[in-house]
């Protein structure tokens, strides 16, 4: 629904965008044997949404400290990415895997957050993980609300709704011999921004994606 409300223009000019994860995973036992772990394993997601809203960016810079909860070895706990693309849009995916203490009493507000800011309107809303309710979506436009904020509804989740939407990919593919809308090659430019991430880690800079090869 957000990239609709993007391509029909009703936000105008897209501006600035962020994903905001305050949330702590249950890294599964065998994460232990990486050294790798949140870029890979969490930001990936985001920066899959980020490319499939915008395209391919020009540039990735990311930042990370280590999760002090984490008892196994790690080079990224915490992560900071900034993308910048194109056609101008700035974005942000931060994924904060501390998000707090983790202790009977405390009560905490986990939760994943994202904002899209264009020159004739906003959308936000959130991804219904790791509580395992619906994502939310309002937006306002000069265009197509007068301005007015609107919500629409819906009962489906990230979780399991995400594989079930790649799946009837799949299978509408091989049916109908079109190309799906989500592609293995596709998601190889993803892993690419992936490892542009971590080399702008380990060199402490930006990376441009033209400085990763794909082939």
């Amino acid at each position: 629904v957000l990239k609709q409300i993007i391509d029909s223009g009703a936000l105008g000019e897209i501006v600035f965008a962020e994903i905001d994860m305050h949330a702590i995973p249950h890294w599964q036992t065998f994460l232990a044997g990486y050294d790798r772990l949140t870029l890979a394993n969490m930001s990936v997601h985001h920066l899959d949404v980020l490319r499939f809203l915008f395209g391919d960016p020009d540039e990735i810079t990311t930042l990370t400290r280590k999760d002090p909860r984490t008892q196994f070895e790690h080079s990224d706990g915490i992560t900071v990415s900034t993308l910048r693309f194109p056609s101008g849009v700035l974005a942000v995916s931060l994924e904060d895997v501390w998000s707090g203490p983790r202790q009977e009493g405390y009560d905490d507000d986990q939760h994943i957050a994202w904002r899209v800011d264009g020159t004739k309107g906003v959308a936000k809303g959130t991804i219904g993980w790791p509580k395992g309710i619906a994502s939310t979506l309002t937006y306002a436009s000069t265009e197509t609300t007068g301005g007015k904020w609107v919500s629409p509804h819906w009962e489906t989740m990230w979780f399991p709704h995400a594989f079930i939407g790649v799946m009837e990919q799949l299978q509408y593919a091989l049916k109908t011999g079109t190309p799906p809308a989500l592609s293995v090659a596709d998601n190889v430019n993803t892993m690419a921004l992936v490892e542009a991430g971590y080399r702008s880690m380990a060199e402490g800079r930006t990376v441009k994606l033209s400085e990763i090869r794909v082939d």
